[in-house]
């Protein structure tokens, strides 16, 4: 069992990795919890959802929302409010979200907003929650014009990552989580593939704590998590969420690439880098699907939450991954021309 600490001034928290980690949940609810709701999703493995016999003290509700970026809305705020209100939940009590990314953005915005905001713990059941969305406090739910654009910063109480979940995952959700922790390889020198799943997971973790603590509302560099995402995030919305996060996120890595070598500011031999670990170590899709628009893509990005001036990509270079602002569409097209040819 590893445990890493999220170091925020004040409200440091843990997260527990390893097999059997839901045992530790007890350990991470507030001790002026008596009421728990539980956040999560048709399909999530029993003995990770129905919690009560880990908190036997407890008075434990469970909600269901739907499945699916569909699902990620408002009105799926509204209806857990409801219920929220229905079983007296309090600002001594605390929700718990158990799922992959979606169930956690959705819980933590949840608990941010009821009472102006409780406490929550996150059950992570998906690689890609485990390794980036259950950490870090980032909550939120769509709009038809984008992706997360109404949220909250909330962190947790602590998060739960029980690598027995994963066991469970269908392959396709196993890949989504891949996508996500492929751009680890980028952020860091570490050599990742060298490592155990288990240390890799953790290691994961350690650097997004990190990151977050340095920059905990996105106000620089942690803007340096999202490598891959402005295109990423366009594809979903493009795709009617055909493709999954996970998914989109690796064709976005390898796009951010191409900018990059389009901009000068790497060579062909770092693209081949991008290429070797997304599609070699991980087999994940490079190119996104057919009949898709440049200039939809584009306008997209234009929406994206990092986009203060102009377009605003994550982007190699010889100092690393950075931030740019102000991008000029001209290499952004040129790149974007190629990729979808």
């Amino acid at each position: 069992m590893r445990r890493v600490t999220v170091p925020l001034p004040d409200r440091s928290y843990e997260v527990v990795v390893g097999n059997g980690a839901i045992a530790e949940l007890v350990d991470l609810v507030p001790s002026s919890a008596r009421r728990v709701a539980v956040v999560t999703q048709p399909g999530i493995p029993v003995q990770f959802r129905e919690l009560g016999a880990y908190l036997p003290d407890h008075e434990v509700r469970v909600f269901e929302i739907g499945v699916g970026e569909q699902a990620k809305t408002l009105s799926t705020i509204e209806s857990l409010m409801s219920g929220f209100a229905g079983m007296g939940l309090t600002r001594n009590d605390i929700v718990i979200g158990v799922g992959g990314g979606m169930v956690t953005d959705v819980a933590g915005f949840a608990a941010a907003s009821w009472h102006r905001g409780i406490p929550v713990v996150h059950v992570s059941t998906s690689l890609l929650g485990m390794v980036d969305a259950a950490i870090g406090g980032k909550t939120g739910v769509n709009l038809p014009e984008g992706k997360n654009l109404v949220g909250a910063f909330w962190q947790p109480s602590g998060v739960v990552c029980d690598l027995d979940a994963l066991a469970t995952l269908p392959p396709r959700e196993m890949r989504c989580g891949l996508g996500e922790m492929a751009k680890y390889h980028f952020l860091t020198g570490d050599d990742l593939l060298a490592m155990e799943l288990e240390e890799r997971i953790a290691r994961c973790v350690e650097i997004k704590a990190e990151v977050v603590a340095s920059d905990e509302r996105e106000g620089g560099r942690r803007a340096l998590l999202n490598y891959g995402h402005t295109l990423a995030h366009a594809l979903e919305i493009a795709t009617d969420h055909d493709l999954a996060h996970g998914e989109a996120v690796a064709i976005g890595l390898i796009y951010a690439a191409e900018l990059g070598r389009e901009m000068g500011r790497i060579d062909d031999a770092r693209v081949q880098q991008h290429v070797e670990v997304v599609a070699g170590e991980y087999d994940l899709m490079t190119r996104p699907p057919d009949g898709l628009d440049a200039d939809t893509l584009v306008s997209l990005m234009h929406r994206d939450k990092k986009a203060l001036e102009g377009l605003t990509f994550i982007v190699d270079g010889d100092d690393g991954v950075e931030v740019v602002t102000g991008v000029d569409e001209v290499p952004v097209r040129a790149a974007l021309q190629r990729f979808l040819a």
